[in-house]
């Protein structure tokens, strides 16, 4: 039985800075992460470029995927996020991380496209996770909403390369500087205007053990679980819903549209998912993170069974189910990081969310590339069918974390299995 009572009194948070900390950080969130599509954004013209297929499209948002791996494994190896100060890491990781991104533009071949980008992703690494931690030393009873809020941002920033497709022949230079300013404006303002709040998690020296303390914790497993779970599907719908948006209007019968409103569906349908976050934050700090996260999971997942029926039909059928998709399929994501953040010691709390999100990561990177393989044997119309798959096992783990109680026993009192 899945405990749906919040996990804090709703009257513990009272510094009158908290929401000031959590605009800032949501703006440093929504730029900073602008740089991660810039290559998906800019793919069209690429493939022109370089006669790129369909795998090698899916290999610019990989190698960003690839990149974050590798950035959060060494960051969770080394405590990075547990020993540097969040302010400074996030600061020195979005400037070198839009320095990276420049070189997307000055790339001559698509292997160097590729470099760019992986090294981009490996810059996001000290990005993403130390966000959520900042958030998290403001807020306790409502950290629910406030770390929603920050994933949905960052939501909105990785949507708003998909803006340029929108603008007829806009040059790949441009959508590329255009974000490298965004992401080094985050920088700026996390550097001169962040500060650590009432909740700081108490600094810890460098451990090789640290990563063992956290994966020793039966709710953080569970937690991860569902995690990825959620992530198997993200990735995939956000590299490849704008395709298939263009797929389905080639159908023959389906009414014309504009390149100017396919760009501005496909970062409709992404950036749709910042209102799902925050609603996702309001409702979990009201229900429960378990219960919120499985209801997100099953809409997701039913609409990744759906999807394919409405392709080369009315744009009236399609256009909607894509926008609830967005809406659901990242609802649940920043419960997830609190979930992780109540689960393990409070000095180890960078650590486990950076080793969630390495984890997570490192799935998408086999799951974006699946779509294309199926695409190519069975169509678009299924080309989502199999990321149903993930929203059901996700579901699978956080039912059973529903059941463990703070010490790994379970629920009822008796003693959790090891998983």
């Amino acid at each position: 039985m899945l405990n749906a009572a919040p996990t804090a009194t709703p009257d513990t948070d009272h510094d009158p800075r908290r929401w000031r900390m959590l605009a800032l950080l949501a703006a440093a969130e929504l730029l900073g992460m602008s740089v991660w599509f810039s290559g998906s954004a800019v793919s069209s013209q690429l493939a022109e470029r370089w006669a790129l297929d369909g795998a090698q499209v899916g290999w610019l948002t990989t190698a960003v995927q690839v990149g974050f791996v590798l950035g959060t494994a060494l960051s969770a190896l080394f405590n990075l996020a547990d020993v540097v100060p969040s302010r400074a890491l996030f600061a020195s990781a979005a400037t070198l991380g839009a320095l990276a991104n420049l070189g997307l533009a000055a790339a001559t071949d698509f292997r160097w496209a590729l470099l760019s980008r992986a090294a981009c992703g490996v810059c996001l690494a000290g990005v993403y996770p130390p966000a959520m931690k900042m958030t998290a030393t403001w807020f306790r009873a409502r950290r629910g909403l406030a770390i929603g809020t920050i994933v949905g941002a960052l939501t909105i920033g990785k949507a708003g390369p998909y803006l340029a497709q929108a603008v007829p022949a806009l040059p790949i230079g441009a959508v590329v500087l255009a974000t490298s300013v965004c992401t080094a404006v985050a920088a700026l303002l996390v550097w001169l205007a962040y500060a650590e709040g009432p909740y700081a998690f108490p600094p810890r020296r460098f451990s090789w053990s640290l990563v063992a303390t956290v994966v020793h914790e039966r709710r953080w497993r569970l937690a991860t679980g569902g995690y990825l779970g959620h992530m198997a599907e993200l990735y995939s719908y956000w590299t490849w819903i704008p395709a298939f948006l263009l797929a389905s209007a080639q159908v023959p019968g389906v009414p014309p549209v504009s390149p100017r409103f396919l760009g501005a569906l496909s970062f409709g349908v992404i950036a749709v998912g910042g209102m799902g976050c925050v609603w996702g934050g309001l409702v979990a700090d009201r229900i429960g993170r378990a219960a919120l996260v499985t209801r997100a999971m099953a809409i997701s997942g039913s609409c990744a069974l759906l999807i394919g029926l409405a392709f080369g039909r009315s744009w009236w059928l399609l256009a909607p189910l894509a926008l609830v998709w967005g809406f659901f399929v990242i609802a649940d994501s920043a419960q997830f990081s609190v979930l992780v953040t109540e689960s393990v010691p409070p000095h180890a709390v960078g650590t486990a969310l950076t080793l969630q999100t390495s984890l997570g990561f490192l799935l998408t990177t086999i799951t974006i590339q699946l779509v294309p393989l199926v695409v190519a044997r069975a169509g678009w119309a299924w080309a989502f069918t199999l990321l149903a798959v993930g929203p059901v096992l996700g579901i699978l783990a956080i039912r059973r974390l529903g059941g463990v109680t703070a010490n790994g026993g379970t629920a009822n009192g008796g003693t959790a299995t090891t998983s």
